[in-house]
Formats: structure tokens, C-alpha cells, sequence
């Protein structure tokens, strides 16, 4: 009797155990590390967190840990949005690829591991765009969805 009762007090353990191990780290939200702008760029990134579509690349929004209007993201692993970004120093390398998405200049760079960095060129803020590996092989699709809030919220010129 002993036996069946430590057996039946173990199923829920195990349903327990079983539920934890299904919810995998994917699920979680992914991470992102916030920006620190000016005052005047963190104003104009809060503008664009509220323009900010809410499919990118027919992802769902997925915001980053921690949260912050400075940060967005999309689907799982995560497109990841930063506004608020310090000008890559490749921007400065008349060789660098660059795009332009919808009126919206960016600066191209792959990572070693396979994902692609947009960061916009000639706006008051640098927003930059993350797509993961698993989602490159739309390219810059993603583009097409966040360029018109970029437009928008981030006006053009040389960000300081």
C-alpha cells in the first residue's frame, strides 16, 4: 500500500518536471542590451517604440528582457530592433554595403554567426535592426515593415 501511494504522489512530480522541461529557453523572451542615448535621441526612439508595427517579418512581437522603449522585438529567435545605437565605425568605410528600404538609408554588416545588422544612415538617431540566421534568408524583408516607422518617427540628418 506504502508503494502505490509514493507512485501515485509521483505522477504529479513527474507532470510537473515534464511541463518545465517542455517550456524551453525559446520560449522565453529573448535579450537585448538597452541603449543609453541623449535626452533629444531617447525622445525620438520613444516616438518610434509607439509607431513600431506589430508584425515584422509576419512575426509577433516578442520584446527583449529587459524591457524598454529603446529596445523592440519580433518572433522567435527574435528579430531584434535598438534605437538609440552609437554610429558603427564602419559607417565611416567608403566600402561598407549599405540598402536602402522604403526611403530609409541603412549600413549592412554580417556577423560571424550569421545574422545581419541593418543600422540606419543619415537620421537623427541610430536605430539598428538585428535579423537572426534563421531568419536571413528573407534578406532585408523585415526592412520593408519597420522603414515607414522609422520614417516617421526618426527624422533625417546626422545624428550627434
Amino acid at each position: 500500500m506504502n508503494i502505490l501511494r509514493h507512485r501515485l504522489l509521483g505522477l504529479p512530480a513527474l507532470a510537473l518536471l515534464i511541463a518545465a522541461v517542455g517550456c524551453s529557453s525559446s520560449d522565453a523572451h529573448p535579450s537585448a542590451a538597452v541603449p543609453s542615448p541623449d535626452a533629444k535621441v531617447a525622445k525620438l526612439c520613444r516616438n518610434l517604440d509607439e509607431v513600431l508595427p506589430r508584425k515584422v517579418g509576419g512575426q509577433g512581437r516578442n520584446d527583449p528582457e529587459p524591457r524598454s522603449a529603446l529596445t523592440a522585438g519580433w518572433g522567435s529567435p527574435a528579430i531584434i530592433l535598438r534605437c538609440g545605437v552609437e554610429r558603427p565605425a564602419e559607417m565611416s568605410d567608403p566600402d561598407a554595403d549599405g540598402v536602402e528600404v522604403n526611403g530609409v538609408g541603412w549600413l549592412l554588416q554580417k556577423e560571424n554567426d550569421g545574422s545581419f545588422r541593418f543600422t540606419t544612415t543619415l537620421r537623427q538617431a541610430y536605430v539598428e535592426v538585428t535579423i537572426p540566421k534563421a531568419r536571413t534568408a528573407g534578406g532585408a524583408g523585415p526592412l520593408v515593415d519597420v522603414a515607414p516607422a522609422v520614417k516617421k518617427a526618426i527624422p533625417e540628418g546626422i545624428a550627434s
